[in-house]
């Protein structure tokens, strides 16, 4: 598809471990903070409510006038436990009664996923799950932890690929998709609007 100029991607997300995802995967996203108040988006389950939140950031950023003409992706990530959706904690406390809870026992880590072609006006959207298996950190390990500040910053307090991964004892599903962004999953949405992913990959820098 040489004879069209590649796609704008905007990324409706500030989180920098899906825009490091993205870029490892060969693109190059403009990086736009929707600004939704998540705690104003409500939803039945889990995984609804991580879909409820895409749908809203990314369409929040499609009708900004700046971004005519790209296509947007939005995602936001939640863990269930026990029939809970839990993002970031809020304080240091509640980081630590909640590896307290998580530890030893699994979780699914739920990210909804929203493609919004501005062009069409067209948006695809689906959640990726993701089992978590937590292995059994002392009180002083998850004490560390929490200090460190690092489980304030992330959906269900913890990350694959921070301080926390060696308490998880391993995942059953996609890894990016507990990172931040399922990458199969956006091809595959990329595709439903009839864009294939190769066509968005950023010239190569040798």
């Amino acid at each position: 598809m040489t004879d069209h100029p590649r796609r704008r991607l905007v990324l409706a997300s500030q989180s920098p471990a899906r825009l490091g995802l993205l870029r490892q995967a060969g693109l190059a996203p403009e990086v736009i903070v929707s600004g939704v108040d998540e705690d104003a988006v409500t939803a039945p389950t889990p995984a609804e409510l991580a879909l409820a939140l895409a749908e809203a950031k990314a369409s929040v950023v499609a009708a900004k006038p700046e971004v005519k003409g790209a296509l947007v992706i939005g995602c936001d990530s939640v863990l269930e436990l026990d029939g809970e959706a839990l993002g970031k904690p809020k304080d240091a406390a509640e980081a630590t009664a909640r590896w307290t809870a998580m530890r030893g026992r699994a979780g699914t880590l739920q990210t909804g996923h929203c493609v919004y072609d501005t062009l069409s006006g067209r948006y695809v959207s689906a959640t990726a799950s993701t089992v978590v298996r937590f292995g059994e950190p002392s009180d002083e390990e998850i004490a560390a932890y929490v200090a460190s500040g690092e489980p304030l910053h992330v959906a269900g307090a913890f990350t694959l690929d921070g301080r926390s991964a060696p308490f998880i004892d391993g995942i059953d599903g996609d890894h990016g998709n507990v990172i931040g962004i399922s990458l199969p999953l956006v091809r595959r949405l990329l595709a439903e609007l009839g864009v294939g992913i190769t066509e968005l990959w950023a010239p190569r820098e040798d």
